[in-house]
């Protein structure tokens, strides 16, 4: 039971490392994009739209099916929605200077009503199986390591490229001038205005790019996790993503671990239930999750250190006038 939950767990881990990662870059430059559950419901959505064209391109023939096509399609699909999102977002909260928190919020009933709506159209209509075996292919030599081998090289693509995004975003924040740049625009706009930064094309390029990193987390629940199936819960993990990003203080490295301890978490509940009497306590071991993010919230409140703080000018509004 421990190999199959720790095997799930580090597959699963995927999504909420996508979303986090890509919220974690965003608020470096000082927005709180709330909208991040929505983006990944609607990164997704162009993801299962650019799936859908492709079967359509090769006449619905899936035996004709490539994995190149299969898979890059609807990745450029996901990040052409979950960028154009992204950017809609910085238009009202960086140009218009609209409410943050309010505009987050609004992306993110539009998101997971856009993806509800294609499911209704499409769920009857289109199967995404066999694109899903592509997104699925683990390592050809990962059987023959034993137990590393099955618990951390049999799964798809995606997991590995969750974890090389994450480590490469770490690396930009901390070791290059682009990455100091952005982090000096999250922490004092007005400073880095004047130093010579531009915070306008800072703030875009950040929340462009971690919403199309955030929008892959809905492309591997549908087609590597579902096999294939357009799901309704995407929004969930985008809040715990969320979450996790102040789990991890912040540092997106950090966030590999929170994610994988999130994702067994999460899947505890369908391991453990069958050992436990009556359902209650089932649902119970599904709240789990949810009581860690509550608990994660108050202690990072309270320990006030400046390492475990977010950037200081998140969620604000930059003014120039009033430099």
């Amino acid at each position: 039971m421990f190999t199959a939950l720790i095997t799930e767990a580090f597959r699963f881990t995927a999504i909420y490392l996508f979303g986090s990662t890509g919220e974690t870059l965003t608020e470096k430059s000082g927005n709180l994009n709330l909208g991040i559950p929505g983006i990944m419901c609607f990164g997704a959505t162009g993801a299962v739209i650019g799936e859908y064209v492709y079967e359509l391109a090769i006449g619905g023939d899936v035996s004709k099916m490539q994995a190149f096509p299969a898979i890059v399609i609807p990745l450029l699909f996901c990040m052409l929605f979950a960028g154009a999102l992204g950017a809609f977002y910085c238009l009202l909260t960086v140009t218009l200077r609209c409410n943050q928190n309010v505009t987050g919020l609004t992306i993110t009933t539009f998101g997971v009503g856009v993806l509800s709506y294609f499911k209704g159209v499409l769920g009857t209509r289109a199967t995404f199986a066999k694109a899903s075996l592509f997104f699925t292919d683990g390592l050809d030599f990962a059987d023959k390591l034993g137990w590393i081998g099955k618990v951390f090289l049999s799964h798809g693509f995606m997991i590995y490229l969750a974890i090389a995004i994450s480590l490469l975003v770490a690396f930009v924040l901390k070791k290059t001038r682009t990455g100091l740049s952005l982090q000096a625009v999250g922490e004092n706009p007005a400073t880095a205005d004047a130093a010579g930064i531009s915070v306008t094309t800072n703030k875009y390029v950040a929340t462009v790019l971690g919403s199309m990193i955030a929008g892959f987390g809905g492309v591997f629940y549908i087609f590597d996790y579902l096999g294939g199936v357009i799901p309704n819960d995407i929004e969930a993990f985008g809040w715990l993503a969320i979450a996790i990003v102040i789990f991890s203080v912040w540092r997106p490295n950090l966030g590999i671990l929170a994610s994988f301890l999130f994702a067994t978490l999460y899947l505890l509940k369908s391991y453990v239930a069958p050992y436990l009497s009556g359902i209650e306590q089932a649902e119970l071991i599904k709240m789990i999750p949810y009581v860690v993010t509550i608990l994660v919230l108050i202690v990072t409140s309270i320990v006030n250190k400046k390492e475990t703080q977010p950037p200081a000018s998140l969620g604000l509004s930059y003014f120039r006038e009033e430099r």
